[in-house]
């Protein structure tokens, strides 16, 4: 079976990830994400799209027990390297987020710089790919369980796309997607396709699935935090639960 576009750029660009400039402030992110949840140490924890483990490593290290999926065999290889060095145990599956779940099994889960979510394949519905991927967070989750997501936000991509990027292709408004074709490290070309999103949309979609959304704020590396989105994020992030009532 052909990999996913996704799956192909990231086994190659997985031992330079750590090299990216938006991975430097994983230390902050873990505090925000620790503080939001609020969990006792011994919580699950499901991270969607974990890479190499930079938050999954990091929640264990805090006592959590997580359980990192990733389409990417390449990102998990380097995860199991970097969990095995840190002393810690985490369970790092190779799966796809638009099919991974296990009922009610996960205290809190993550999906961060997109992990998964946003990331189309050339062949991907623009609106079941990321549905997919909330509704499976949400079976796993148990009654009160809290979803912490970043993806990427329309604002500044929109405000910066012009009509010839739609005349090209290079941008489809009728779906928010942007095509683009990325270079990995070893000089390999990849077509990719970015979904963005406008917090309305987003609150809409979480509420579609049955969470209840608690924020929604700038997600961008480095400028975490509870306040507006303005035009020079990357990211917008939204905090939810899985209502306490629902069973399973």
């Amino acid at each position: 079976m052909k990999k996913h576009v996704w799956e192909e750029f990231f086994d190659v660009e997985a031992p330079h990830y750590l090299n990216e400039p938006f991975t430097k402030n994983t230390e902050e992110e873990i505090e925000f994400i620790v503080r939001e949840f609020k969990l006792p140490e011994g919580a699950r924890i499901l991270d969607v799209g974990c890479g190499v483990g930079r938050h999954s490593i990091g929640l264990a290290k805090r006592g959590y027990r997580v359980t990192g999926i990733d389409i990417s065999g390449g990102m998990l290889k380097e995860a199991r390297k970097r969990a095995e060095k840190e002393g810690v145990n985490v369970e790092f599956i190779k799966a796809d987020a638009t099919e991974f779940k296990r009922s009610g099994e996960f205290d809190a889960a993550i999906c961060l710089c997109e992990g998964a979510f946003s990331l189309l394949g050339l062949g991907d519905d623009p609106i079941e790919h990321d549905l997919a991927i909330l509704r499976n967070v949400y079976e796993s989750l148990k009654p009160g369980g809290k979803f912490l997501l970043t993806a990427l936000i329309a604002l500044r991509r929109v405000k910066n796309a012009t009509d010839e990027d739609i005349e090209k292709g290079l941008f489809d408004p009728h779906t928010m997607t942007f095509f683009e074709e990325i270079e990995a490290p070893n000089g390999e070309k990849f077509p990719i396709r970015e979904r963005v999103y406008v917090p309305t949309e987003l609150y809409l979609m979480f509420k579609m699935v049955g969470f209840n959304v608690l924020g929604i704020w700038g997600g961008t590396a480095g400028r975490w935090g509870k306040r507006k989105v303005d035009f020079e994020d990357i990211e917008l992030m939204v905090l939810a639960e899985k209502p306490a009532h629902v069973r399973g």
